[in-house]
């Protein structure tokens, strides 16, 4: 048996042994109006009708230590609230690698640690960065020739002293040449070489370094890339919407996150994809969103994410202290304090924050639910 049966078998042993009894009633409709004030506070001479169809007398309350709060009204009530995964984009992780093989004569970094952009990862020694060194300066020294050679030419050929197809072969040549000094320049800046053979590998972004696959002595080049960075700043979300909201959730709606900080403001985003078909097993679709900042998340945390529609005009609703919602099968419900009695309603809960729970359908503001002695209250009204 669980704690909240325990508990709610106690409160009414409780009072069964002072003498107190209690009827349960049928649910009201939530069109019913408040016609009384809180359940107890009634005289003594209507405390037998408080003792039938589901009342509790004012003895009762204070045993089971019910306390009521009124739903209050809410505007802009968001379309859901759904759990998620905060991730990375596919962008937001860079590869460092070097197009030389060579062995690493340093590493400044560990995996985990925070870099900034072009701060350095490691040096790597490559007789290959050497022979394109000396390939680039034999290039520069030829270009210098190819160039005095096709102006000299065409000199001449303005002249008549040759012909002018010598001075465009000339020309051709030294765009040759020009091509292979600027290929030889950008792949030895590409791989930060020096003309000595050591190449200092780079980090291209701001972030956090995920992965070192290299140590000191090791090996690099080929196809591996030694370092992995991630851009900690550029996060997704992975939302998880349930079926019934398969068709209503659509790309450009908005999504908040609570901040991990107490007091800081909400982490918004927005959808970008929504998948097409439900989850054979868990009978939901995966959606996906951009989050506009990273707050202090990390990639991998579980979030529950607040989905809102504002392309169109906000729903209204009410807000109740979240301790007064509890979960009976598959439903929410609350409890709510009417004409001296409580009688439990199912709700239609789609926010959660800050110790509040906002409500779409199944309650009116102003109307009194219990949000203190509700186990005891789900066991007691277990039947109704």
């Amino acid at each position: 048996m669980n704690r909240t049966s325990l508990a709610g078998l106690a409160a009414l042993a409780l009072i069964l042994a002072g003498g107190a009894w209690f009827a349960l009633g049928s649910t009201t409709s939530s069109d019913e109006a408040d016609k009384s004030d809180e359940p107890g506070g009634a005289s003594a001479g209507t405390a037998g009708a408080r003792n039938s169809g589901g009342a509790l007398s004012a003895a009762q309350i204070k045993a089971l230590a019910i306390r009521t709060e009124a739903a209050a009204a809410a505007d802009a009530v968001p379309l859901a609230s759904v759990p998620g995964q905060v991730t990375l984009p596919p962008e937001a992780r860079v590869a460092v690698s070097t197009p030389f093989a060579g062995t690493v004569a340093r590493l400044f970094v560990l995996e985990g640690e925070s870099v900034s952009r072009g701060q350095p990862l490691a040096t790597v020694r490559a007789a290959q960065a050497i022979q394109f060194s000396a390939d680039l300066a034999r290039a520069r020294a030829n270009l210098a020739l190819q160039g005095e050679r096709a102006r000299r030419l065409d000199t001449l050929a303005r002249e008549g002293v040759v012909a002018g197809a010598r001075a465009d072969e000339a020309r051709a040549s030294l765009r040759q040449s020009q091509a292979s000094v600027a290929e030889s320049g950008r792949l030895l800046a590409l791989a930060g070489a020096s003309g000595d053979g050591t190449i200092t590998l780079r980090a291209p972004i701001s972030g956090r370094v995920a992965r070192v696959s290299v140590e000191t002595g090791g090996p690099v080049g080929g196809e591996t890339a030694p370092f992995v960075i991630e851009d900690t700043e550029a996060l997704s979300l992975d939302i998880q919407l349930p079926e019934r909201l398969a068709g209503k959730v659509r790309p450009g709606m908005q999504v908040a996150i609570a901040a991990p900080q107490e007091g800081a403001p909400a982490i918004t985003g927005r959808i970008v994809t929504v998948g097409g078909s439900l989850h054979p097993v868990t009978r939901s679709v995966v959606a996906k969103a951009r989050l506009d900042g990273a707050g202090g998340l990390v990639p991998g945390r579980g979030v529950m994410a607040v989905v809102s529609d504002t392309s169109v005009a906000p729903r209204a609703g009410v807000s109740v202290p979240t301790a007064a919602v509890t979960r009976v099968g598959e439903r929410d419900v609350v409890f709510v304090a009417q004409q001296g009695r409580f009688v439990r309603r199912t709700v239609d809960v789609v926010a959660e924050a800050g110790g509040r729970t906002v409500i779409a359908a199944g309650l009116r503001a102003g109307e009194k639910v219990a949000v203190s002695g509700v186990a005891e209250l789900k066991s007691l009204l277990a039947e109704q």
